[in-house]
This record gives structure tokens, C-alpha cells and sequence, in this order.
């Protein structure tokens, strides 16, 4: 999926490193980065 500089994310719902659920919404009206690495 691509998106343009001011598109809205899709949400969508993720792990993070202690296995805690983190949603994209959760952060709606914040700035936030994405960083995708392989493990």
C-alpha cells in the first residue's frame, strides 16, 4: 500500500518488543514514525 504525504494510516494493530498490543489509533493527532527492520 502506498500513501502521499498527509494521507490518514489505515489502522492497524502490532506487538511490540515486551509483546504488549500497540494500535496506530491509539496515537491519532500525534506525530509518529514507523520503523519496519528485519530481525
Amino acid at each position: 500500500m502506498m500513501l502521499d504525504v498527509g494521507d490518514i494510516a489505515p489502522d492497524f494493530l502490532v506487538k511490540d518488543h515486551t509483546g504488549s498490543e500497540v494500535k496506530l489509533s491509539d496515537y491519532r493527532g500525534k506525530t509518529v514514525v514507523l520503523w519496519f527492520y528485519p530481525r
